[in-house]
């Protein structure tokens, strides 16, 4: 089932619809994507009709997200370093997400590499703690795509990741949530990138150094994770900061971010003044 928020008749309403070929239809008014993710039960009937068309919003705004960093072995080898010898987790702040449509804005004079890094998300269903890995994927509801928009210089200056992550708008997440049973193998997904049209990342999911289950086993022997809570699963190689010569994130981009079988975000960038807000 595919899942999302969309504006019908100018209110946010969550509907699904079986296949991407398929209308959007409506659950019920009172429901939303982030009451079905936050109590770890089924998927209500859309039986309100069908949607008329609106826009796509962010699917829900995750209260936490675990960001993985290093988890792809062509990554790791652009980079010229050895793969971790575990999962190297970092926050990313539920104030970034933003959906599709939506604008990467960030301030020129706080930062000026502005790198993309498009990610498989993993959307956990039931709380989890101490899960063992042949037990992880039970407690995952469904996946959909992010962007870990990620500010280089702040990361180099900070000597860790948080401002560098976690800036306003820098989570693009959605467009649409894709439940569990819908992705028989998230370990086979085609992950790409555009800049203004021109490919620039074009890797897969097989590819990653530490696997889903591995890193949902992991994050629990430390964290409780909770239903809606977001693992972000890495990047594979050809992001801009890494290029030669180094590329960055300018004023007037487009930026699309792909997930095969999942969908694309579409997110422009814009510049903000200084010292004013990003949205």
């Amino acid at each position: 089932m595919h899942l999302a928020t969309l504006t019908h008749q100018g209110q946010p309403r969550l509907v699904g619809r079986a296949s991407p070929d398929a209308p959007w239809r409506l659950a019920s008014p009172d429901s939303s994507l982030a009451d079905v993710v936050g109590r770890g039960g089924g998927v209500p009937p859309m039986t309100g009709g069908v949607a008329s068309e609106g826009a796509l919003l962010a699917p829900y705004r995750p209260a936490t997200l675990h960001g993985i960093g290093l988890n792809y072995h062509d990554t790791v080898k652009e980079m010229g370093w050895e793969p971790p010898a575990e999962p190297y987790l970092f926050p990313k702040l539920s104030s970034s997400v933003i959906g599709t449509g939506e604008a990467v804005v960030f301030d020129p004079d706080l930062t000026k590499r502005v790198d993309w890094e498009t990610e498989l998300a993993v959307i956990i269903g039931t709380e989890a703690r101490h899960v063992r890995e042949q037990d992880a994927l039970d407690h995952v509801f469904g996946y959909s795509v992010a962007n870990d928009i990620s500010a280089r210089d702040l990361q180099a200056r900070d000597g860790q990741w948080l401002r560098g992550k976690g800036l306003d708008t820098f989570c693009p997440f959605g467009p649409v949530v894709v439940t569990a049973d819908g992705i028989p193998d998230p370990h086979r997904l085609g992950i790409r990138t555009w800049v203004n049209g021109e490919k620039v990342q074009d890797g897969t999911t097989a590819d990653m150094v530490f696997r889903i289950p591995e890193l949902i086993a992991y994050l629990t022997r430390y964290f409780t994770l909770r239903p809606g809570d977001v693992v972000l699963t890495g990047t594979p190689a050809g992001c801009g900061d890494f290029r030669k010569p180094p590329r960055a994130l300018r004023p007037g981009d487009v930026l699309e971010s792909e997930v095969e079988g999942i969908g694309r975000l579409v997110n422009p960038v814009r510049a903000a003044a200084s010292g004013s807000p990003a949205r």
